[in-house]
């Protein structure tokens, strides 16, 4: 049964928790962007890259839909401070580690690892107040402002990741992640946010209550065959992404700051996805803004593959492109999820939806390495392009895709 919530003050609560979010994921977006740097310089390896990529992403797909049980069991802001506070301590041992010169690549791993873990509950958590503290006529805006505040990291964090890895080193790095760690903690102390709740407390009910989640998702089959062209998508482009820093380096040997330049103009891109959800909010279904964003994700990814390696300015170019197509698959899917499931399952929804859509992404993964070395980065670029343009334009053929917006639960 859906909870009758108090929303009058949700503009407050939602500007002191976005505060406290901005600091700590552009901090670790500095953290994230500077070991991906440092790995790419010690190692000059995609198989590498893969592997740290793969770190960060596997505790998230096994824990997921246990994680999502608790989400829904136990209280989210406490939750969410909770995940916080565990990933600065892993992130001031990976301090401790690169201060005291003992850091090997087998530790950075094991650090991503444990990082994962808290962010197995953070993400989910997260998303899963929003639908319970805000009008439902908002929640478009919402996403597109979350889009902001991802695109102000990944424009700045990138830049400022190599200037503080360069000037002062990782050690310094990771402390700002922590700083960053402890000021959305405390921002969330401000908050009040509603326990919204109707699963059991006994441990002999948590796998009743994974497939409770698991089958809220089958009922529904618009949304399932939209998870199921997200898995698709992400097992493409999720290699690329964990390869891109290669191909600024070695496909048109740019150099580190470069590498951040690019990084920056994919943040610029978000930035203006963000902007058109949250100011403009345009009256598309989201189902047209989902398959526009695949489809327009793909085909830049695309070119990008098929360009000469002395095209530098337009694959930065291109790469605003890129950033521009995400938010307007990734913020109407987050609000399709948060108004197509009630709010006592959306825990576990965004678990299990989380560790379906990344699973195959670590066999992505696996390959992208290999491909990358032996046959160039701009390969994965080229034909992932084309098949996650080839999804997006497919799901105008499914009646259930079409129709998903006008069903009620």
């Amino acid at each position: 049964m859906e909870a009758n919530v108090e929303i009058n003050n949700w503009k407050n609560k939602f500007g002191i928790i976005w505060t406290g979010q901005l600091f700590s994921i552009l901090s670790s977006s500095i953290a994230q962007f500077s070991m991906v740097l440092w790995i790419g310089i010690e190692t000059e390896s995609a198989e590498a890259l893969a592997y740290a990529a793969i770190a960060g992403l596997l505790p998230q797909i096994l824990l997921g839909p246990f994680a999502g049980v608790f989400i829904d069991r136990w209280n989210r802001k406490w939750t969410m401070i909770g995940a916080d506070f565990f990933v600065a301590i892993c992130s001031a041992i990976i301090a401790l580690f690169f201060y005291l010169d003992i850091v090997e690549l087998w530790s950075i791993y094991i650090l991503l690892m444990l990082r994962s873990v808290g962010s197995a509950f953070h993400a989910p958590a997260m998303k899963s107040i929003i639908p319970v503290m805000a009008p439902k006529s908002k929640l478009v805006r919402i996403a597109g402002i979350n889009e902001i505040i991802q695109s102000i990291s990944i424009i700045c964090g990138p830049m400022l990741g190599a200037v503080c890895l360069l000037t002062f080193g990782m050690s310094t790095v990771m402390l700002l992640d922590v700083a960053g760690a402890i000021i959305a903690c405390t921002s969330l102390l401000f908050v009040s946010i509603p326990h919204v709740t109707d699963i059991g407390k006994s441990a002999k009910s948590i796998l009743q209550d994974m497939k409770g989640g698991a089958t809220a998702i089958l009922r529904n089959k618009g949304m399932s065959w939209l998870m199921a062209s997200e898995v698709v998508v992400n097992f493409f482009v999720m290699p690329i992404v964990a390869v891109m820093p290669l191909m600024t380096l070695h496909y048109f040997h740019g150099s580190a700051y470069q590498v951040s330049l690019i990084e920056g103009l994919y943040g610029i891109g978000l930035l203006v996805g963000g902007v058109i959800l949250s100011v403009w909010n345009p009256k598309l279904k989201k189902v047209t803004l989902i398959i526009f964003g695949f489809s327009g994700l793909g085909l830049v990814l695309a070119l990008c593959g098929a360009l000469p390696s002395s095209f530098f300015i337009t694959y930065a170019v291109l790469t605003i492109g890129q950033g521009l197509a995400v938010p307007l698959f990734t913020g109407p899917f987050t609000v399709l999820i948060q108004t197509q499931f009630e709010s006592v399952y959306l825990g576990r929804v965004f678990a299990l939806y989380g560790s379906l859509s990344q699973f195959p992404a670590i066999i992505g993964l696996l390959f992208a390495g290999f491909i990358a070395d032996e046959i160039g980065v701009e390969k994965l670029f080229l034909f992932g392009g084309i098949i996650v343009m080839l999804t997006g334009v497919s799901l105008f053929f499914i009646p259930a895709v079409q129709q998903v917006e006008h069903q009620v639960h």
